[in-house]
């Protein structure tokens, strides 16, 4: 006999969004906040490294923010998300009990699976940690199937990097290379200084088997593709995460169009030889 939740769920549809709880909320620095949810009732799928969630404050709108949290917690989802507009100020807003609006899984993955064997090189800049999270977890929680681990980490300054106690965590491991950089360093800094593409000549890692996973601002994730083929690694090795305009998260509207491409239906993350033409055509 079918339960009251069954027709429910088929009548909600893809655009309505379920109700999650705030069970905890941390800033990360000034202007990034870690929430992490629970389900009011039913539960979107699993959520994958690199896929996003649409998440709706209610009564003011909805936004596309990727997950930040361990891919094996299925139950909680982890969101970080800087607040620079109405929405997504009024998500770092929540406190714990308060409920907002989600839609997902949305998008593809991270091919962690494809660099089973091989090296795996993360490189991050800005607020892009909070999507390659996820793939660090899983290959920290697998370490045994993954050879050299590395992660390349760079912000505009100190003050803006994420998890900066994670960081120094990662850093401690025998088992992961970390290195951090700013552009721009205060008295108190004592790291890298320079941008994030500077610590790629000197990272440890095989250009003939290596997998890549980058994401940040999309011209440094273009100077990042193009130092590491520059270091060998072959375009179809090299994955990007990018970001557009998206409202329905489901490749019906149109509004995160790249080329030929939705990038909410088939990205957000693409290979460098596949993103390289699209992104040289001005405007695209």
């Amino acid at each position: 006999m079918a339960t009251l939740a069954e027709p429910l769920a088929l009548a909600r549809g893809a655009m309505t969004p379920l109700p999650y709880r705030v069970v905890r909320n941390r800033r990360e620095n000034h202007d990034n906040w870690t929430l992490e949810l629970e389900p009011a009732g039913d539960a979107i799928a699993p959520i994958g490294p690199g896929q996003f969630d649409m998440l709706y404050a209610f009564g003011v709108g909805e936004v596309p923010i990727s997950t930040s949290g361990d891919p094996s917690l299925e139950t909680r989802l982890v969101h970080t998300i800087r607040a620079v507009g109405a929405v997504t100020t009024a998500l770092c807003a929540a406190r714990p009990g308060d409920v907002v609006g989600v839609r997902g899984p949305c998008g593809n993955t991270w091919p962690v699976d494809e660099a089973r064997g091989r090296d795996l090189l993360i490189v991050a800049g800005g607020v892009g940690l909070a999507p390659l999270r996820p793939a660090l977890y899983h290959a920290l929680a697998h370490r045994s199937e993954f050879r050299d681990v590395t992660l390349l980490y760079g912000g505009r300054t100190p003050g803006d990097l994420l998890f900066r106690r994670e960081l120094e965590r990662w850093r401690a491991r025998l088992d992961l290379d970390v290195a951090v950089t700013v552009d721009t360093a205060d008295s108190d800094w004592r790291g890298n200084v320079g941008v994030v593409t500077k610590l790629i000549p000197r990272a440890r890692f095989d250009p003939a088997d290596t997998v890549a996973l980058a994401c940040g601002p999309e011209a440094m994730m273009w100077f990042t593709a193009r130092a590491l083929e520059e270091r060998g690694i072959a375009g179809e090795r090299i994955h990007l995460s990018m970001e557009r305009t998206m409202r329905c998260g489901i490749g019906l509207c149109g509004h995160c169009q790249l080329g030929p491409t939705l990038v909410c239906r088939d990205g957000p993350v693409y290979t460098w030889s596949y993103l390289e033409p699209l992104l040289g055509v001005r405007e695209l």
